[in-house]
């Protein structure tokens, strides 16, 4: 007798308007194994995830659980179904405790009793091995807490069946480990684990079997002890596609830009960056590590001239005039009209790097609208940037007059990156290109770092993923709590090595030095 899959899905099919999100999509999860998700941007996972979760309705289609076919209109009924989705942004609310949100929305017949449910969430902790304190507050914990707390959150409504979108992007690599570790019990307890994620090391080295889509389309499922990573890849994008990052040794390198002694406080009186001191040269890729929170953006943001900095001094060498000056407090329109070129890709694309109501064309504008010489804006300039980046990139769109907030969000991500990339920095400062992006995308945009350090650009790039900034850049400086843990030749440490680094405290730093001295 064949085994009754935990859910399985028959002929899916959503669209948004005329755009076609997945196409007769039939998908099979089997009780106590990890399934991942692969496909490029655009083609439907996260689309096909929020339908078994509740979010979205099929158009047409059957899904069942326990091979019995259900209806789910909400994340109610998803709930009902015994499924919870881990969303990549988490949905908690950050003032209250950790059970609190764990209990929150929950129908109990029986009176509220909070001690009962915190002795269940301990019962839960201990049975999977997570470490949580049910009484902590959500601002007070790191990105693994939160995290845990939002897989708590389902496994205390019952869920068998467990979605995890992109589960690793802003974790450790200690972290990711021991996240690895909980959910292979759960698979043996008999959980079903469903992943979305871009990580092919970690997709083989996680999961049971993977399952491809492509363009909307399911390509194929396959055991993973029986593929590797090209296989992988030349599944998701129907071709086969060179892996491996290329790394030249910097020709010539030059001081662009120093960073002296820079410090920087919020409303409330806190250092988001405290005594930061780097230099970074030109014709070479520097990359910031660090777990999220710990002070990039804010260190970004301030050599972009978006942070008002309480101390210390931004110092650019112009390889035009030869001439030293310094940045600090200038706005970004003043650091341009210097000649100063930076290119800010930042963390939050939509919300501060594009307009999502404009075009692509439009947002091409964005950089150079000043330069018209009359009342009407200048369009032909603008509108060729504009092809030749979703050429080039290989953007999915209709055409360049679609709105921005239309694409997915790694096509949003290519937008930005290209736009910003043509401007010809002489610092290009790159938080976070790739997040999101599939790995096609995201090896175009590693191609395009290395052609601006081969031009003699000085790359700035804040990345999470280390095996990406072990292969990808010359020097790492590693911040953790605002400070710097460290700076280290990226070819010779390794990621475990960056990894303590980023969760050290200045607390262990200073129990080092008392032990030194002696």
């Amino acid at each position: 007798m064949d085994k009754i899959p935990a859910i399985e899905l028959r002929n899916i099919t959503k669209t948004f308007g005329g755009i076609v999100a997945n196409k007769n999509v039939c998908l099979t999860a089997e009780k106590g194994e990890i399934l991942s998700i692969l496909g490029e941007n655009g083609s439907g996972k996260t689309t096909l995830m929020n339908m078994i979760s509740g979010i979205y309705f099929p158009d047409s289609g059957e899904i069942f659980i326990d091979g019995k076919e259900v209806v789910i209109s909400s994340p109610k009924e998803a709930f009902d179904n015994k499924i919870g989705m881990i969303h990549q942004h988490f949905k908690l609310v950050d003032v209250f405790s950790a059970a609190e949100n764990i209990v929150l929305g929950m129908q109990d017949t029986d009176d509220f009793n909070m001690r009962k449910y915190s002795n269940k969430i301990r019962q839960i902790s201990e049975q999977y091995g997570f470490d949580i304190d049910p009484d902590k507050k959500i601002y007070e914990m790191s990105v693994s807490e939160k995290q845990t707390v939002e897989i708590i959150k389902v496994l205390f409504r019952g869920a068998n069946i467990l979605i995890l979108d992109e589960p690793t992007a802003v974790l450790t690599p200690q972290e990711t480990q021991k996240l690895f570790k909980i959910l292979r019990k759960m698979r043996e307890d008999g959980k079903t684990i469903i992943i979305i994620t871009h990580k092919l090391h970690e997709v083989l080295s996680l999961s049971d079997k993977v399952a491809v889509l492509r363009k909307g389309e399911y390509i194929g499922t396959v055991i993973t002890a029986q593929t590797n990573e090209s296989q992988l890849t030349e599944m998701m994008v129907g071709k086969k596609i060179d892996l491996n990052i290329t790394r030249n040794d910097p020709i010539d390198p030059a001081d662009r830009l120093c960073i002296n002694h820079i410090s920087c406080v919020n409303r409330e009186g806190v250092k988001l960056l405290d005594d930061i001191s780097f230099t970074a040269k030109g014709g070479e890729i520097l990359g910031i590590a660090g777990i999220a929170g710990s002070g990039q953006r804010e260190l970004l943001e301030s050599i972009a001239g978006l942070q008002h900095l309480n101390e210390g001094e931004i110092l650019y060498n112009n390889p035009k005039t030869g001439k030293t000056e310094n940045l600090r407090d200038k706005t970004p329109l003043q650091i341009r009209d210097m000649g100063v070129r930076l290119a800010f890709v930042p963390e939050d694309r939509l919300g501060m790097g594009l307009v999502g109501n404009m075009d692509i064309v439009d947002n091409m504008m964005l950089r150079s609208y000043r330069k018209g010489k009359s009342v009407f804006l200048e369009r032909k300039a603008p509108k060729s940037l504009a092809e030749d980046i979703i050429n080039r990139l290989e953007v999915a769109t209709p055409s360049a007059s679609t709105p921005v907030r239309r694409l997915s969000g790694g096509n949003v991500q290519k937008v930005l990156v290209g736009r910003e990339i043509a401007s010809s920095p002489t610092v290009l400062m790159a938080a976070y290109p790739v997040r999101g992006l599939d790995i096609n995308s995201s090896y175009l945009i590693y191609n395009l770092l290395n052609e601006q350090k081969q031009k003699g650009v000085a790359v700035i790039f804040v990345g999470e993923d280390l095996d990406v900034l072990l292969e990808l850049c010359d020097r790492i400086v590693v911040i953790g709590q605002g400070k710097i843990s460290g700076i280290v030749d990226a070819r010779n440490t390794t990621k475990e090595e960056i990894g303590l680094m980023m969760t050290k405290s200045p607390l262990e730093e200073i129990k080092e030095e008392d032990g030194e001295n002696e």
